[in-house]
């Protein structure tokens, strides 16, 4: 039986895939465009989850969901971050309450 398929399996995929040639990858061809165009296809991915928790059965979600995280991490592929730092960051808010992790930032 194959391990479950993580994060960091698609962290690593999307890095392979950014390797590749524009011509045969979509995840080239999206980085080539940019960290703008990028972040634009996390937009409308997040718009596109939202719609589908709103109206769409659970395979519409999911299905959404894993487009979205996708483009995620695509996104943070054009900016040199790592899944880990965004697991690190995550790590040191659970060590509080959601609440008080809002009111100790720091305003806009």
């Amino acid at each position: 039986m194959s391990a479950p398929f993580t994060l960091a399996d698609l962290e690593r995929i999307i890095a392979a895939r950014a390797a590749a040639d524009a011509g045969s990858s979509y995840t080239r061809s999206l980085l080539d465009k940019g960290v703008a165009k990028c972040a634009q296809k996390l937009g409308e991915e997040a718009v596109e989850t939202v719609i589908a928790a709103l109206s769409a059965p659970d395979e519409g979600l999911i299905a959404e969901s894993a487009d979205l995280i996708y483009h995620l991490l695509v996104v943070l592929a054009a900016r040199g971050v790592t899944l880990s730092q965004v697991e690190a960051e995550l790590a040191r808010r659970t060590g509080q309450s959601g609440l008080a992790e809002k009111a100790a930032r720091k305003p806009d």
